[in-house]
């Protein structure tokens, strides 16, 4: 088997490769139609799954805090052991895998987050990994990386997208982990709303920062599933809206990054596409003045250190009506320090 790394993407823009295949799954999803060898996702993950996916990743991750602030309580997932929420879902899918498909080490795709997630599941477990990642990854993102003993696979993202699109971890001899489409590691996420429920018996609203759409698929399914009458509210930045404007447009849509909120940049996905119409009550887009605005009055109201895409659920709080008892998710804290300096600053 020949590996597709580093050479890959080139024909074709991998942002249009994605969109050309995100109609063709869309006129066929109803019928359940599988893509790049995922299972399709319409519905909710059901709360037996979310259980079972959050017991198996219980050892490995931590219950995460609330902290209040005005109008709200923070969920610190930037207290995870790397960093951001992502570890919940790698958990949970490396430990569901027969034992001979995770002896051939992880592989994944990655803005940062999932990268650093993937590799530590790895080291934790004893296997190798290698992930691939944008070339424009904060260096905090990178070298979190490399600390977990895992290899980083630096392209650009018209490359990285068409790594994706063509389905070349196929080529690959690891174990691929689909960073936020993945059913298994959707369930996982799920445990931070498990975790909300038990922690704040009068939970009216939760605010959720969405890239891919994996970790508000994985609260919402929890939360849904659980009890009726909460509201999940998706957020992303006005400098990269992906959703809102799919939403808007029925379908896949390109949009070119210009956010600080690297975290959320994922391209278009069919298999969410649907599931987000079903699990999200609510869109929020946050200005990136707004965004800019927020992560240090985080670090000096709450004395919390937020990443772009970790800011975004309390950038949006002064858009929602006052009352409701909220839950903000704080999604990740590895944030570029010379970016975090100039923010202060």
């Amino acid at each position: 088997m020949s590996s597709s790394l580093p050479q890959c993407g080139q024909a074709g823009s991998g942002d249009e490769k994605l969109g050309r295949r995100a109609e063709d799954f869309l006129a066929h999803a109803e019928q359940r139609y599988s893509y790049i060898g995922i299972p399709t996702i319409i519905r909710l993950i059901s709360l037996a799954n979310v259980n079972a996916a959050t017991a198996r990743a219980r050892p490995y991750v931590q219950r995460t805090p609330l902290v209040p602030v005005e109008g709200a309580l923070l969920k610190l997932e930037c207290l995870q052991p790397t960093g951001s929420f992502k570890v919940r879902g790698f958990f949970a899918a490396a430990t569901a895998m027969p034992e001979d498909r995770l002896a051939r080490g992880l592989i994944t795709v990655s803005a940062g987050n999932a990268a650093q997630a993937c590799a530590y599941a790895a080291h934790t477990l004893g296997v190798s990994c290698r992930v691939v990642m944008y070339e424009t990854a904060p260096d905090a993102k990178i070298n979190g990386v490399r600390r977990w003993g895992a290899t980083p696979i630096l392209l650009p993202r018209d490359k990285v997208l068409d790594w994706l699109a063509n389905e070349r971890w196929t080529s690959e001899p690891e174990a691929f982990i689909h960073p936020f489409a993945d059913p298994t590691v959707i369930a996982g996420h799920g445990g931070a709303g498990l975790e909300m429920l038990e922690d704040v018996p009068d939970l009216a609203r939760v605010v959720v920062p969405v890239g891919g759409g994996g970790l508000i698929s994985g609260i919402a399914s929890a939360i849904k599933g659980s009890r009726s009458g909460v509201e999940v509210i998706g957020v992303q930045s006005d400098g990269y809206a992906l959703w809102t404007r799919a939403f808007e447009a029925g379908g896949p849509v390109i949009v070119s990054p210009n956010t600080i909120a690297d975290g959320t940049t994922a391209p278009f996905d069919p298999r969410n596409f649907k599931l987000l119409k079903e699990c999200v009550d609510r869109w929020i887009t946050v200005p990136e003045p707004r965004l800019r605005a927020a992560i240090p009055e985080l670090a000096s109201a709450a004395k919390v250190v937020a990443e772009g895409a970790g800011a975004l659920a309390y950038a949006a709080l002064e858009q929602l009506e006052p009352g409701p008892v909220t839950v903000a998710v704080v999604s990740g804290g590895n944030i570029d320090t010379k970016l975090l300096a100039s923010l202060i600053s």
